[in-house]
């Protein structure tokens, strides 16, 4: 499992998925995974949709960072996760500071409208500008007064068919900068991308559509040299019935009489509608397992570790989300 074990040398968790696979999820899930195992994570956003503030209940996130969660520390001390909402215009006006020594005339540059329509203009450079502060992030850093250190940084990315291009991006730069700040940033943003410290997480549920997706990122991601962590299915539906029980539901054999009478057993008088419903429920529950089991077949050919995430019947909250991060961590996946 490409996790980030104590042997792990994985640093960012990036992680995409194609749209309502439920990749945020996954992605607070796999941060509060690895605060449970005692590291500090930094939780990262950059579609501007605040779909972190949303899971954990708390206010927008601004761009700063944030703790908003704390693991559950079963083997010891737990983590922490904190968050970070990076918006291109923001990280524009820091790289600005950082490079060109700006920081006044950058802010009154964001006061006419230029910085907003430099990272409009070029759909490029706020790819640019995102992932050079998800890079900036992974540095080690001393700890103090106003800097942290984290053990890891689960980056929320977006969706598989652009993954492949967002982490590329500075592979492009670097191809139009010969020299300067802004070539050496390009190579080392990609230097990271591209190396053993990086794991990049597809999400997907067992259909063949977003499994078909993933396995397109999976090549993409491959060609361009970009390192391929866990494939992550998420959303399974209970798998209570056994092989003769679905085979029979599918195929119309339940003893409708039975059913009855197990549930008159538990105190429930059932006339035929009642019982007929049940019946075209389980037949379409079964004929839903068997498409899912076909896709899993599918995933398991991939050639990528894969772990499983439960459909929670409660919703994605809080709770909902430790139980979702129990479940990566037994899986090896923190």
């Amino acid at each position: 499992m490409a996790g980030d074990s104590p042997a792990s040398p994985v640093r960012l968790h990036v992680v995409t998925g194609k749209g309502g696979t439920g990749k945020t999820t996954v992605a607070a899930a796999l941060a509060l995974a690895l605060a449970s195992a005692g590291k500090d994570v930094l939780l990262c956003e950059v579609e501007g949709r605040q779909g972190i503030a949303r899971l954990f209940d708390v206010d927008p996130l601004p761009y700063e960072e944030r703790k908003i969660a704390t693991g559950l520390g079963d083997d010891g001390v737990p983590g922490t996760v904190h968050a970070l909402h990076i918006d291109p215009e923001s990280a524009l006006l820091e790289y600005l500071a950082m490079y060109y020594r700006l920081g006044r005339a950058g802010r009154a540059l964001d006061r006419f409208g230029v910085v907003e329509f430099a990272t409009t203009l070029a759909p490029g450079v706020r790819d640019v500008l995102l992932t050079g502060k998800v890079f900036e992030a992974t540095k080690m850093r001393r700890k103090g007064k106003s800097t942290r250190a984290y053990d890891a940084v689960v980056l929320d990315a977006p969706p598989t068919g652009r993954i492949a291009r967002f982490l590329g991006v500075n592979s492009e730069l670097a191809g139009l900068a010969k020299v300067g700040p802004i070539r050496s940033q390009a190579d080392n943003v990609m230097a990271l991308f591209r190396s053993p410290r990086t794991a990049i997480h597809l999400v997907t549920v067992l259909e063949e559509m977003p499994v078909q997706e993933t396995a397109d990122g999976i090549d993409e991601l491959r060609e361009a040299g970009l390192p391929v962590g866990s494939v992550v299915v998420n959303m399974v539906r209970p798998q209570d019935l056994g092989p003769r029980d679905l085979a029979a539901a599918r195929e119309g054999t339940v003893d409708a009489a039975a059913v009855a009478a197990d549930l008159k057993s538990v105190g429930i008088e059932a006339d035929d509608e009642l019982v007929a419903g049940l019946l075209g429920e389980a037949r379409d529950h079964a004929e839903r397992r068997a498409l899912e089991d076909s896709q899993r077949a599918v995933v398991a050919g991939l050639g990528v570790p894969v772990a499983e995430l439960p459909r929670l019947s409660g919703g994605a909250d809080l709770g909902g989300l430790y139980e979702l991060a129990e479940a990566l961590k037994e899986q090896g996946m923190a």
